[in-house]
C-alpha cells in the first residue's frame, strides 16, 4: 500500500448515514414479505365456490415464487451494507493506531460477500 489518507470523522460520518439506510433497508424487508403475501391473498384464485381455505390463484403462486426466488437478493442489501460500513470502521481504527498491515487486512476482508442463511434454503450461505 503506497499510502493512506483517512479522516476518521469523516469514516465515522459515513458509516453513522449507511446505518441509517440499514435501518431502513431492514424495515423494508420486514414488510417485503408481509406485503407480497397480502398482494398473493388479496389476488384471488380461478375457482367457483370453496369451502374452507380459498385455494392459490395463479398471481398468488407467482408472487410467492418470486419472493422465494428473491429473498437471497433482499437480505442482501443490508448484510452487504453492515460489511463494508463495519470493515471501513474497524480498518479506520486499525489506521488510527498505526497498524496499517491490520487495516489492509481488514478493509480486505470486508470487501468478500457476505453468506446469507435463510431458514430450509438448500443453497447454502453464499449469495448466488
Amino acid at each position: 500500500m503506497t499510502g493512506w489518507d483517512v479522516t476518521p470523522s469523516g469514516v465515522d460520518f459515513v458509516t453513522s448515514l449507511v446505518g441509517d439506510a440499514i435501518e431502513e433497508i431492514d424495515k423494508a424487508v420486514k414488510s417485503y414479505g408481509t406485503n407480497a403475501k397480502s398482494a398473493a391473498d388479496s389476488a384471488g384464485s380461478i375457482s367457483g365456490p370453496v369451502c374452507g381455505a380459498v385455494p392459490t390463484g395463479p398471481v398468488g403462486a407467482a408472487l410467492a415464487l418470486f419472493v422465494d426466488r428473491t429473498a437471497r437478493d433482499v437480505m442482501f442489501l443490508s448484510a452487504r451494507a453492515a460489511k463494508s460500513a463495519n470493515g471501513a470502521r474497524e480498518a479506520t481504527a486499525y489506521y488510527v493506531v498505526g497498524n496499517l498491515e491490520m487495516a489492509s487486512d481488514t478493509q480486505h476482508k470486508a470487501l468478500a460477500a457476505p453468506k446469507i442463511d435463510l431458514p430450509g434454503d438448500k443453497r447454502g450461505g453464499d449469495h448466488k
